[in-house]
């Protein structure tokens, strides 16, 4: 299973006022509130820690079929991050997602999968041949009629369409 969650950090900025009274403690674990306050990027990291609850929440979501607001039970971990990516973990109850993001000045790009060697062969494809279950989750069909799973994330000037290759 995949999920992915993209970002338009300009569009961000006009629409999201991430420093307000009461977003952060609204979206994030005391432990992921620590490490926003503590860098010297809290705009990337709070847009980072979102990306990732995201792109995890919709494999949650594809698994359980519950559509719930729950981002304090997303509890992000960054396991590496330079100017350009990042890994990660997030613990969701019952379930543990790997994650990877792609970081630019002009977007987040995260990728969610469950087993963190998947994230090696995770492909963005165009966004054609998809469709939805009774539930709106979206799947790619195949020449032969096969239903993969496909995540599909848009914000502002961005589009990403990405499945895992399983070769």
């Amino acid at each position: 299973m995949i999920g992915n969650d993209v970002i338009d950090m300009m569009q961000s900025r006009q629409e999201s006022n991430w420093q307000r009274k009461g977003f952060v403690e609204k979206l994030f674990t005391a432990s992921e509130q620590l490490l926003i306050s503590n860098t010297s990027d809290p705009e990337t990291i709070v847009w980072l820690l979102w990306s990732m609850k995201e792109a995890a929440y919709k494999i949650y979501n594809r698994q359980t079929k519950i559509r719930e607001f729950i981002p304090h039970k997303l509890a992000c971990t960054i396991i590496s991050k330079n100017e350009h990516h990042a890994t990660g973990i997030v613990n969701c109850p019952d379930y543990t997602y790997y994650t990877k993001t792609t970081i630019s000045k002009d977007s987040l790009h995260t990728i969610a999968v469950m087993h963190a060697n998947h994230l090696d062969n995770v492909l963005e494809i165009e966004k054609k041949n998809i469709i939805k279950d009774e539930n709106g989750i979206p799947f790619l069909t195949t020449s032969s009629n096969v239903l993969k799973d496909v995540s599909i994330s848009h914000h502002g000037r961005f589009e990403k369409v990405v499945i895992i290759d399983h070769k």
